[in-house]
């Protein structure tokens, strides 16, 4: 069942909720990967209904992003969505989900500062708001979103847990192709050398863990390791490397207890971003 109307969404979660049926939900963007499908049959397994949105959200784009460009495949997208176990597909167009007058943002402070928030002013206001908005039209008991959106996650269980939303946020493992790729809509921006220089990025986490293996140390050595990595591939441009605390983000002065390194960087059109944590001592982990 493919619903538009916000209305109806709403509607329909009540009425699971008074029957006394949890309500799993998958907020996407569509061009659904391995990475959202895995979402999707946890989400199927856990819940009584489990439902995925589907929206090109405009209001996380900055004004000279790839709004207009992202990848649109409404069909394919549903039919992966029953490969996945959901039939309840929420996927409301842009003046249902921001009518008229519209004027509301949600905002996380502090998170927000910083990573990808530093490079993208705006970008996580619209992401809060968007999901602010799914949550209250669903009513989901439990959301769920991936790993590899890792300052994305951290933001939207802070507003959920905030503003008392009582919704369990669940995040899930990074999936990666065999060679080590994050899954993302936008590595069909590449092309073939593009796409090989892309694996920079994954080569850059194992280097940092390769500098943490010894026990405690610097976060600059383990930042340094994986940027030299990146900085050697021709076709790539680093945006941020930061190693952070896992929960707040703060940027971590010594790896003396497991940390996040968090990566972006553009290869060719695309900026792509991946993470993992680091552990002293250990070995890396997604």
């Amino acid at each position: 069942m493919v619903i538009c109307d916000p209305q109806i969404m709403r509607e329909l979660s009540r009425e699971w909720l008074r029957e006394g049926k949890t309500i799993g939900l998958v907020p996407t963007m569509g061009n659904l990967h391995e990475g959202h499908l895995s979402l999707m049959r946890r989400a199927a397994s856990e819940n009584d209904i489990a439902v995925a949105s589907i929206f090109v959200n405009p209001k996380q784009f900055g004004p000279n992003e790839d709004f207009a460009a992202y990848p649109r495949t409404f069909e394919a997208d549903l039919a992966g969505c029953r490969s996945a176990g959901l039939e309840i597909v929420f996927a409301p167009t842009g003046s249902a989900m921001y009518p008229t007058g519209f004027c509301t943002r949600v905002e996380v402070d502090e998170l927000t500062s910083g990573l990808c928030g530093a490079a993208r002013p705006g970008h996580f206001s619209g992401v809060t708001t968007v999901v602010a908005r799914l949550h209250c039209l669903i009513l989901p008991t439990r959301a769920y979103y991936g790993e590899k959106d890792y300052q994305q996650l951290q933001v939207i269980s802070r507003m959920t847990e905030d503003l008392g939303l009582g919704i369990e946020v669940i995040g899930m493992p990074i999936v990666r192709e065999s060679d080590g790729l994050a899954m993302s809509s936008r590595n069909q921006y590449l092309d073939a050398d593009e796409r090989q220089a892309a694996l920079c990025l994954s080569r850059a986490l194992r280097a940092a863990q390769e500098a943490a293996a010894g026990g405690p140390v610097s976060a600059a050595a383990i930042e340094d390791a994986a940027a030299d990595v990146i900085a050697d591939e021709p076709l790539a441009k680093i945006d941020y490397v930061s190693l952070v605390d896992p929960r707040s983000l703060v940027p971590m002065a010594y790896l003396d207890e497991p940390g996040r390194l968090c990566l972006a960087a553009r290869v060719g059109p695309a900026r792509l971003i991946d993470n993992a944590l680091i552990v002293p001592g250990g070995s890396l982990a997604s």
